[in-house]
């Protein structure tokens, strides 16, 4: 099945710094910048394959995982479902859970502490900017601090982007991937703040702060692998992070 999956990438695709995939040896957090529809099975697959067939656990939105043959595909991958988005589709959205067992953040960190590795699109959609980056969402930092797990960032690119200024539907593409990212003593910060957590307001912006700010950096990298600009401004004392 992965094969099958590589074929695209065996055309379209060129990628470089596969060999920083070997320095993450543990279960790690790769993530992406989001352009198109396409690359959201092309570059998993290539990852995967390049991991020796290691599968990741992507987050991705629920109803993907309702549509015939693509939601069959998704989950053989045992991916991580958010339920925050509504479906266009009337069908798929009367069934829609409205109360998951957990949310994002502690699913993904339980993955982790189990050992599979996840993959996440801090944008949160797609973005057809050839030139910017979104707002990365900071529950990917909440997720680094909770876990502890290194976080390999993957910049996606485009031939197109570069000549045209254009991000195509499908196109030949370049993938970047940097060396793994490790906040060791932010995350021991963190843990020691979660155990200690009495509901205090303070204490839990704090925790928003430092996840925030921990995003931004990702973001950053992310940006210089995927050739595009993060123009977001440090986060610096906001109480409330999406």
């Amino acid at each position: 099945m992965l094969r099958i999956f590589m074929l695209p990438n065996f055309l379209l695709t060129r990628v470089y710094g596969v060999e920083n995939l070997a320095k993450a040896e543990c279960a790690s957090i790769y993530v992406f910048n989001h352009n198109n529809s396409f690359e959201v099975l092309m570059v998993p697959a290539l990852l995967m394959y390049h991991l020796g067939g290691r599968s990741i656990s992507f987050v991705i939105d629920w109803m993907y995982g309702k549509v015939p043959i693509l939601g069959f595909l998704m989950n053989l991958f045992d991916p991580v479902y958010v339920y925050h988005k509504r479906s266009t589709l009337s069908s798929i959205e009367s069934i829609r859970p409205t109360a998951p067992s957990a949310d994002a953040i502690e699913r993904c960190t339980e993955k982790l502490r189990a050992g599979r590795s996840i993959g996440i699109f801090p944008e949160g959609k797609r973005n057809r900017d050839s030139k910017t980056l979104l707002r990365g969402k900071s529950g990917v930092g909440h997720i680094a601090l909770q876990s502890g797990s290194p976080v390999v960032p993957v910049g996606i690119d485009f031939n197109c982007r570069i000549t045209k200024g254009k991000i195509p539907v499908l196109g030949r593409t370049i993938v970047r991937i940097g060396q793994p990212i490790v906040f060791q003593q932010r995350t021991e910060r963190y843990r020691a703040m979660i155990s200690s957590l009495s509901g205090c307001s303070t204490q839990r912006s704090e925790l928003n702060q430092m996840a925030a700010e921990v995003t931004h950096e990702i973001m950053h990298c992310i940006a210089e692998l995927s050739g595009k600009l993060y123009q977001e401004p440090f986060p610096r004392n906001r109480r409330s992070f999406s």
